[in-house]
């Protein structure tokens, strides 16, 4: 496998790539996962907030509406290109109290003691060194600070990561090991190392909607070309090419089970782990 600085480069250039397409489709169906984030993070008029993995800067945008112009908030993420769309979204919004600055959990830039709360949504399941993070989350809070982070629950308990492992298959595995969408699915090391730099945490789950019409589209699609494709297989009475075969199967059992399936598709897991600083509360797997 590859150092960290391989794994930092390969994940730099993923969102690099997709920044557009992520503003553009994608933000809107974590919504839920954002206001749940924020709500458990109970920020107050005046109170200085570090959003970690800010990404198109939803959490941060959202914050920065609930402390009011006399607190703050900050934003940090690897990509440069979420960076750039998230500061024009601030721009758009006419958000002033927000600050958008490039940096990763593991080297945040900011002065100890800095932040009442540290939110992240959907970011720490891609961190490579989570021990190096906890120990910056730690020293970037206040004392009695909150800390809450969202992260994607492991395929058996959140659908979209249960698709994500599918198709991640067929995709070159990645350099480094330990992070991707369900990475922590169990997020008891987690919360270990979260306890071992000083912040008392715990595990809460929580099922959150998670709303893509293209997908009941394109199954839609699929069994409409496969129901085709084999109604004029039948009238030729020729033998399917191996690869026309497995492509029929596929969508007409996705097809079939659509009913059940699209109940599915409509939910995902997520596990938010709100933690504090110098308020000690016992670690509980979710």
């Amino acid at each position: 496998m590859g150092t960290p600085e391989e794994g930092l480069a390969w994940q730099t250039a993923v969102w690099a790539e997709i920044s557009d397409v992520y503003l553009r489709e994608i933000d809107s169906r974590f919504a839920p996962v954002v206001k749940s984030t924020v709500k458990r993070a109970e920020l107050r008029p005046d109170d200085v907030v570090l959003d970690i993995g800010t990404g198109t800067g939803s959490v941060a945008l959202h914050a920065a509406a609930l402390v009011g112009p006399s607190g703050s908030v900050t934003g940090i993420d690897i990509s440069a290109d979420m960076l750039e769309l998230a500061r024009g979204r601030a721009r758009d919004a006419g958000t002033d109290n927000v600050t958008f600055l490039e940096g990763g959990a593991e080297r945040i830039p900011a002065s100890d003691s800095e932040f009442d709360a540290i939110c992240s949504s959907l970011c720490f399941q891609y961190v490579i060194d989570r021990v190096a993070a906890a120990t910056e989350c730690s020293r970037v809070l206040k004392s009695g600070g909150r800390f809450v982070a969202a992260v994607w629950g492991g395929p058996d308990a959140c659908d979209i990561v249960r698709f994500q492992a599918t198709a991640g298959r067929f995709a070159p595995a990645p350099p480094v090991t330990g992070v991707g969408p369900g990475a922590l699915g169990d997020a008891t090391d987690f919360v270990a190392q979260l306890d071992s730099a000083g912040i008392a945490g715990r595990v809460e789950a929580e099922t959150t909607p998670f709303e893509n019409s293209r997908i009941s589209m394109s199954r839609g699609r699929c069994s409409r070309v496969s129901r085709r494709r084999r109604c004029r297989e039948s009238a030729s009475k020729k033998r399917r090419p191996p690869f026309v075969t497995r492509c029929g199967r596929i969508p007409n059992r996705g097809a079939r089970s659509s009913t059940r399936r699209s109940s599915l598709w409509a939910r995902s897991g997520s596990r938010l782990i709100p933690a504090s600083v110098g308020a000690p509360e016992p670690a509980l797997g979710g």
